[in-house]
């Protein structure tokens, strides 16, 4: 059975989006793209929330038909073509792309996928991992922590109401500046 891993590019102060709400600093260089790809390829499915389904649908589908497009972006649009996507949301009545609609009950959906899904649920988007995180679903947390400072934003980590015990169990430096870390949540 995979683990619920949560995983996103994050400035050293912690932030996954600048204040104006702008990920461009996440952007990989083509060599960590190719690493990114390989931890998307182990993956069961993609566990998304609305947000990130819409900026996902946006520009994933179609990644891969410019010419222009570097050989990583390419292959991860066909990973993310290929992979099935659950997205949560409260307002939603359809979704596209490969994506289900989940349920209300995060704990029931999550228990489903782990069962569906042969590999990694991989978690993106801090408003919906914060959920994940209250309700302590989230196996491993892995930061691609880029050299950055950005004094403000959209946080990796939520406001907790207690701490979050985690342990490291690996880091990876990159030429490119960036450090993958990552935690397991012990149990």
């Amino acid at each position: 059975m995979g683990k619920v891993v949560y995983w996103m590019s994050v400035s050293l102060d912690g932030y996954v989006e600048t204040r104006e709400g702008k990920i461009d600093f996440t952007a990989p260089s083509e060599g960590l793209h190719r690493v990114m790809n390989d931890d998307a390829r182990k993956c069961g499915a993609f566990l998304h929330g609305r947000a990130t389904y819409d900026l996902m649908a946006a520009y994933w589908p179609q990644a891969d038909r410019d010419p222009s497009a570097p050989a990583a972006i390419a292959e991860f649009a066909a990973i993310w073509r290929g992979m099935p996507k659950l997205v949560f949301s409260r307002t939603m009545r359809s979704a596209g792309h490969g994506y289900r609609l989940a349920g209300p009950d995060i704990r029931a959906e999550v228990a489903k996928a782990k069962r569906e899904f042969d590999g990694d649920l991989g978690v993106c988007g801090a408003g919906l991992a914060a959920s994940f995180i209250a309700d302590d679903l989230v196996d491993e947390y892995r930061l691609y922590v880029r050299p950055i400072v950005l004094g403000g934003g959209k946080p990796y980590f939520p406001k907790l109401d207690r701490p979050l015990d985690l342990r490291l169990v690996e880091s990876r430096a990159f030429p490119d500046g960036v450090v993958r870390l990552r935690y397991d949540r012990p149990r």
